[in-house]
């Protein structure tokens, strides 16, 4: 099982690359950059590759109603230039909140949209004439027909440089099943969030098993990145509440009532009263109340923070549900307490 580590996208980027710094010496072995409504991911990755030498890096993940495909296709292959091949790109859909209320584009057709992202920056990257007749993406867009939108001068074209390699890894964040099919059938990676091990073949086992029915033997084994809280020791249960104030948002506040990825989730897991309750609170305004809603089972189940039999149990489990990539996040203010926490659980890998 390899392990990575997730940066913050929220201040101190110089510190956090500091710290990715240190934590590729003692053996990390990618490190990924979430995009979210603060610094754009794209930029501090440059500044990652410059300060790294090992380590794969990731977008972790890029929206991909903001970019158009060709761009997301170069942008890729300038990282994988750059990096000298460590990079991989992890796209997702996010949510509307942010793609409406931040960006001001609409919230439509995730599926479709993935499915024809994907296609269209293998086509980029196999440095082909770019010719694509979707339903969400048409290039060249075409001056004649019932979607004409073009001028008609737009000529195919291919991408004036070599990328490092033609297939650049895609990993793709999914929650929903048809998403998570999607994903098995299409990306090298899968990138869930809030994984309980004993529980994720019930929230997902079918539809992880349909998509990868129809897979392309040549995409390789899915590489299932799975991301958890990691504290290692024998004081640490107050932990636990540093975890909480994330899933309160998630599980509260990421969407309206009927229309939130994560409450959906928790609800999938077992938790549903408790996602209910969440989700009363943080509507509402009383978020402090709605963090201290989140139950200890339910951070313990999504998360690595305890003694280290403890921790030794929960990779046990995680292996078991077929994680193959770790994404830590490690509990703690302290570097030097994020390396130790790191090396005591590479101690503990099965």
């Amino acid at each position: 099982m390899r392990t990575g580590i997730f940066m913050s996208y929220a201040g101190g980027f110089r510190e956090a690359v500091e710290d990715v710094v240190e934590l590729e010496k003692v053996g990390v072995d990618i490190a990924l950059v979430a995009e979210a409504y603060s610094f754009d991911a794209i930029s501090q990755l440059g500044y990652l590759a410059a300060k790294t030498t090992r380590i794969e890096l990731g977008s972790g993940v890029v929206p991909i109603y903001v970019r158009t495909p060709s761009l997301l296709a170069m942008t890729a292959a300038g990282l994988d230039y750059v990096s000298d091949g460590r990079f991989r790109l992890g796209i997702g859909t996010s949510g509307p909140q942010v793609m409406e209320g931040f960006h001001g584009v609409p919230f439509d057709a995730p599926l479709g949209r993935t499915r024809e992202v994907v296609e269209i920056c293998r086509q980029v990257w196999r440095r082909e004439n770019v010719q694509f007749d979707g339903r969400h993406y048409q290039i060249p867009l075409p001056s004649e027909g019932p979607n004409a939108r073009g001028t008609g001068l737009g000529k195919p074209l291919h991408l004036i440089n070599h990328p490092v390699r033609e297939r650049i890894p895609i990993t793709i964040a999914a929650l929903g099943p048809k998403n998570v099919e999607l994903t098995a059938e299409i990306a090298e990676g899968w990138q869930p969030v809030f994984f309980y091990p004993e529980r994720a073949d019930a929230a997902w086992g079918d539809a992880l098993r349909a998509g990868l029915a129809k897979r392309d033997p040549e995409l390789g084994p899915l590489d299932v990145m799975v991301s958890a809280a990691l504290a290692v020791g024998d004081d640490v249960d107050d932990r636990l509440a540093w975890v909480k104030p994330q899933l309160a948002l998630y599980i509260g506040g990421m969407g309206a009532r009927g229309k939130n990825f994560y409450h959906n989730l928790a609800t999938r897991y077992g938790f549903g009263e408790v996602a209910d309750h969440i989700q009363d609170l943080y509507l509402a305004g009383k978020k402090a109340e709605a963090i201290d809603a989140v139950p200890d089972e339910l951070v313990r189940s999504v998360s690595l923070i305890g003694p280290k039999g403890f921790v030794k149990e929960r990779l046990a489990a995680y292996a078991e549900a077929g994680a193959t990539t770790l994404l830590l996040q490690p509990v703690t203010a302290d570097r030097r307490e994020s390396v130790r926490f790191v090396e005591e659980l590479h101690a503990l890998l099965p």
